[in-house]
């Protein structure tokens, strides 16, 4: 043996507050920089990474899942993952509003390009943690759960959520003149 550590209870509540505070804190930090960088579409994508940390913790509820420290890092990985489509999403409907689309086309075929592109890296992201969840154990195997129920809420929460509130917002609109998608609402 090199080491040996013994954590008592105390301890170990006090990493599982920390773990909670971080997850916190990060989401907090995600939103503020969306809310300020894409404006109202930021609003939306804080919205639907809210759903996504709610459906996570539900599906983990349901599963009756212990959450330890490996998964509370799982769980701020997929705040990261999760975002990371909807700025893929609002990047893809920035870029056709500067070629010269109308709004609403602009964010019919944001979702639908950036589709590919976040479903790609969400299955390579899949792979990697099934290969954790079979070959790894103990800990290991923990992120690996919480980091694949992740990866599918995140894929949900920011294609269908996100669309979702989009559309309640901006899909009655006939004539949309601009969007509120960046430092100046592209029109």
């Amino acid at each position: 043996i090199i080491e040996e550590r013994t954590i008592g209870p105390s301890l170990g509540a006090e990493n599982i507050a920390m773990g909670f505070a971080s997850v916190a804190y990060g989401f907090a930090a995600i939103a503020v920089f969306m809310c300020l960088y894409y404006l109202l579409f930021g609003v939306f994508s804080t919205l639907a990474l809210a759903f996504n940390l709610l459906l996570l913790v539900a599906v983990l509820s349901m599963l009756q899942a212990t959450l330890t420290l490996p998964g509370i890092a799982a769980i701020a990985l997929t705040l990261g993952m999760a975002i990371d489509a909807n700025v893929l999403i609002n990047e893809r409907i920035r870029e056709e509003l500067r070629n010269g689309a109308t709004p609403q086309a602009a964010i019919t075929a944001g979702y639908e390009r950036a589709f590919g592109t976040i479903l790609d890296s969400n299955v390579t992201s899949l792979i990697a943690g099934l290969a954790l969840l079979i070959f790894g154990s103990g800990p290991v195997r923990g992120f690996a759960v919480v980091h694949c129920l992740g990866i599918l809420t995140s894929m949900f929460s920011s294609v269908v959520v996100s669309r979702g509130i989009v559309n309640l917002v901006y899909g009655s609109r006939r004539k949309l003149a601009s969007l509120a998608i960046g430092n100046v609402a592209w029109k």
